[in-house]
């Protein structure tokens, strides 16, 4: 544990000691930490570099059944600090289900599970910049782009410092290198724009910036002079990175706190069949060098895999402890702090593979879409229905050719999962892993 970490779990728990002694029944004390550097380029030149840290502190405090979270500076006098949040606490509702975590379901917060989550490769402002420079050049030397929307870099951490009443004193901290551009092709009326992007854990691991640049130019470029596509219902092919939004939809429906409102439609799912057979869909905290991988949540409790869809039936939903216990279970680990408290979230998941590449999915289905971006939240979580705004390619004759663009794609979750097909080109640099994806058959509704 750095010392910085030491430090703040040692201010923490005095917080901890002295709501305890002004009357909190139980209380929890989390630092969100953060720091990292960006810079930013476009046309060559540099147009923004940025320095950022911050520590943002919350207090928990439970008197009886009643509940209130402050947020304050660590180093203040706790004094003032612990006297608000107990006199808020004892002002709101009564909330049955609020609680710290079981002790018996509680990591060891100063255990090292071996995720390997932390890179303290320091990079300099000018490497930075060379770099965002490097990604643009390679980008606008494809032929057919004519503008830039710039490139960016950035390194930094975030990380959390977690203490309870209940004995629990932990820190995890994750690091994170990132570089983007975006493109425009053509001129006038007939300009298209795209991007690409790379994000990773170790800075060893990321892409070289030329082949970010270069794909994101070869994107754009390919979609110049698009068409439409004729109305009516044809197969959906999705991208990985606009399938992992979907996959996503599966994620929101199950987070516990949406279950627990009734605001699912798979509310009433568990135990049926929402996915084809031969999906699994799993969530694991424990993965290293993932994005999502933590080795305690959000209150202290350790994760492990679990499957929440397993050969296509719905198993389980995401529960910190409230939730879990307003449905009469037990947390399984997926708590998140935020600025209003804890909730239910994912860590990394991933979607079982298909059988098939990329290419040979296209060529089997013969007439149809594929799509590589939407536009718009078209996606009703209470009903399952979903309309989007699209654009991408037309699939003839088992291959991709015309651009085409303005389109409408719509659906109902329920139809549009249950006819699943997965290629094999997971790509696991995200929290959320997919391949690309067939629908079955969605409405098109062309311009």
């Amino acid at each position: 544990m750095d010392d910085d970490s030491t430090r703040l779990l040692s201010v923490a728990e005095r917080l901890i000691e002295t709501a305890r002694k002004a009357g909190a029944d139980a209380c929890d004390v989390a630092v969100v930490r953060s720091f990292g550097r960006s810079v930013s380029v476009r046309l060559g030149a540099v147009e923004d570099t940025e320095n950022s840290e911050s520590e943002d502190m919350s207090l928990r405090v439970f008197v009886g059944r009643r509940v209130a979270t402050v947020s304050g500076d660590i180093y203040s006098d706790p004094q003032p600090l612990v006297e608000r949040a107990i006199a808020m606490a004892k002002v709101s509702p009564e909330d049955p289900f609020a609680r710290l975590a079981d002790a018996d379901r509680l990591a060891d917060g100063r255990d090292d599970p071996g995720l390997d989550l932390y890179d303290d490769t320091d990079l300099a402002t000018t490497a930075m910049i060379d770099e965002a420079l490097a990604m643009e050049e390679a980008a606008r030397g494809v032929a057919g782009v004519t503008n830039s929307g710039g490139a960016s870099v950035s390194a930094g951490a975030a990380g959390l410092v977690l203490a309870t009443s209940s004995g629990f004193a932990g820190h995890r901290m994750r690091s994170g290198f990132s570089r983007s551009i975006s493109v425009i092709a053509g001129t006038g009326v007939g300009m298209q724009r795209d991007y690409d992007f790379d994000s990773r854990i170790h800075y060893a691991d990321i892409e070289h910036p030329e082949a970010i640049g270069r794909r994101a130019g070869e994107r754009t470029v390919r979609r110049l002079n698009p068409g439409t596509a004729a109305t009516g219902r044809m197969p959906i092919l999705y991208d990985p990175r606009i399938a992992r939004g979907l996959i996503g939809s599966i994620v929101a429906a199950v987070n516990g706190a949406a279950i627990a409102r009734g605001t699912s439609f798979l509310k009433d799912r568990m135990g049926q069949a929402i996915l084809p057979e031969s999906f699994t869909l799993t969530d694991n905290p424990l993965l290293p060098r993932r994005p999502g991988s933590r080795p305690f949540d959000g209150e202290g409790v350790r994760g492990a895999p679990m499957a929440l869809v397993e050969n296509g039936i719905l198993r389980n939903w995401l529960l910190d402890t409230a939730t879990a216990t307003e449905l009469g279970l037990a947390s399984n680990g997926r708590a998140a702090r935020g600025g209003n408290g804890v909730s239910p979230s994912s860590s990394n998941v991933l979607l079982s593979p298909g059988q098939m590449s990329r290419e040979a999915l296209i060529r089997e289905t013969g007439t149809g879409l594929y799509i590589d971006e939407l536009i718009g939240h078209g996606t009703n979580l209470v009903t399952g229905d979903y309309s989007c705004g699209a654009s991408g390619y037309l699939i003839e004759n088992g291959e991709l050719t015309t651009p085409v663009s303005e389109l409408t794609i719509a659906g109902n979750l329920t139809d549009m999962l249950a006819s699943l097909t997965a290629a094999d080109d997971l790509d696991e640099r995200f929290s959320t892993v997919v391949p690309t994806l067939r629908i079955g058959s969605m409405t098109v509704a062309g311009a």
